[in-house]
């Protein structure tokens, strides 16, 4: 694509400590050495498959120098770990994928990790959280760089949404810790259960102890109550059936499980950060 002056917006380049360099089961062959990060204006760091492997040598200070002399930096998903390691996000408020972490606040507790947002603008520095995220964060400077009518073309080209906010959540419900066996079964049972009318004494029952028992047990081993984790199932549930089904919005709420339809938009909202209709409408955005 280009501006309306007939120049290309960008003029990208692949850069790698080799001719060739692994990105999971696929090669990408690079343009550049990493002497080319010398004078790159925006620097954009890919995911690793193994964020506790040895990054490459060069690459930090690389990444180090061109932070150093005010380069854009961004990352993609796990790409987080080496802006991290080069020590640039110390301080700053950055994402990742959700999946990683708890890791990475083990490994970083200098970064203020926000794991609930789609990326995270902090002016030099930009983080994304997975892979379609990272698209959002490049739609997002294509905007800061060029404006709204640039970056809805390169969205269109990309079959991309143009504006998912970088605040928004990750569309993620994080309720498949391990457990122990024993509540693993009740975590089974309320996963095939989840559409009926359930109340915390019922749960108590099926577990064939103390509502105190219970809870203490579930905060114990999940973080969560277990009226917390009956709606984080049903709000999963729902989501699926957004994705693929064409049912309304209130059909899909009460066949999960909720008991009105401003109960299931109130608590989808509260845990996806979106509306059960904007939610549906990005994935078609996504697959049409």
């Amino acid at each position: 694509m280009h501006l309306a002056d007939g120049t290309r917006p960008y003029r990208v380049r692949v850069c790698g400590t080799a001719p060739v360099v692994s990105a999971g089961p696929f090669g990408i062959a690079t343009d550049l050495g990493l002497e080319a990060l010398s004078n790159a204006d925006t620097i954009v760091v890919p995911a690793r498959n193994d964020v506790t492997a040895p990054t490459p040598d060069g690459v930090i200070e690389a990444l180090q120098a061109a932070h150093a002399r005010g380069a854009r930096i961004a990352s993609i998903c796990a790409g987080a770990f080496t802006l991290a390691e080069a020590g640039i996000l110390d301080g700053k408020r950055a994402t990742t994928h959700w999946l990683a972490a708890d890791l990475f606040r083990q490994m970083y507790p200098d970064v203020r990790l926000d794991a609930d947002v789609l990326y995270v603008d902090e002016g030099q520095v930009l983080t994304s959280a997975g892979a379609s995220a990272g698209l959002d964060l490049c739609l997002h400077m294509v905007t800061c760089d060029h404006g709204t009518a640039v970056a809805a073309e390169a969205a269109r080209v990309a079959v991309a949404p143009l504006h998912r906010d970088g605040g928004q959540a990750q569309y993620v419900i994080r309720n498949r810790q391990r457990t122990e066996a024993g509540l693993g079964e009740m975590l089974a049972w309320i996963e095939h259960n989840a559409h009926r009318e359930l109340s915390l004494e019922d749960l108590a029952v099926q577990a064939s102890t103390s509502v105190r028992s219970l809870n203490r047990r579930f905060r114990a081993e999940t973080g969560q109550t277990p009226m917390q984790w009956l709606t984080g199932v049903r709000v999963r549930h729902a989501q699926q059936l957004l994705e693929c089904s064409a049912d309304s919005v209130e059909w899909i709420g009460r066949e999960v499980g909720f008991g009105s339809p401003a109960n299931f938009r109130e608590q989808f909202r509260r845990l996806t950060g979106v509306s059960p209709l904007a939610y549906r409408n990005t994935f078609r955005a996504r697959s049409a």
